[in-house]
């Protein structure tokens, strides 16, 4: 698979474009949804639109947006670790800040290192919450998401359908 390195270059005049294909902007639809499914959680559990969390669960009215998830892990093989971090406000304010963040980075195109990072990193530790797995003895999306995440930052995908092409990210390396 090419990478956003070894592209071939075509210039118009003084500026140069990469010529994108069709690979490229497959991760950028990739991108952009596993983008709005961080958001969406973000926004759903802020408000209580009532797709996963009713209005007097959400954040805004005083609800845990941890609660709800890490309290049905008690069962579980971790289970003692994760419900003793559910609704404290540390974990809330890290877990929100979290969504919303990898959330907008892969949305707009712009810090998908970092947003591959932390999100690989919550992915991995839902998953860890839920384990033993009750369909498959190892894999789930959350794992699945999480490969898919790293694979949008090693393609590079924040430069198609993104800001990732923006002259201040091409220069800063952190926020490509």
């Amino acid at each position: 698979m090419a990478t956003t390195i070894d592209k071939p270059v075509m210039y118009a005049g003084a500026a140069k474009a990469e010529r994108k294909t069709p690979a490229d902007y497959v991760w950028a639809v990739a991108r952009i949804s596993l983008g709005w499914v961080f958001l969406w959680a973000f926004l759903d559990k802020t408000f209580g639109w009532g797709f996963a969390t009713p209005a007097a669960k959400a954040w805004i009215n005083g609800g845990s947006p941890t609660t709800g998830f890490l309290k049905g892990t008690g069962e579980n093989a971790l289970g003692g670790f994760f419900s003793a971090l559910a609704g404290q406000v540390w974990v809330d304010w890290l877990f929100m800040a979290g969504l919303a963040g990898v959330g907008l980075a892969l949305v707009l195109g712009i810090g998908t290192r970092i947003a591959a990072g932390a999100g690989t990193a919550m992915l991995l530790l839902m998953w860890a919450a839920e384990l033993p797995l009750t369909t498959n003895p190892f894999m789930d999306e959350h794992i699945i998401y999480a490969i898919v995440i790293v694979g949008l930052a090693l393609a590079g995908a924040g430069t198609t359908l993104g800001l990732g092409n923006l002259p201040v990210v091409r220069r800063t390396p952190w926020l490509r």
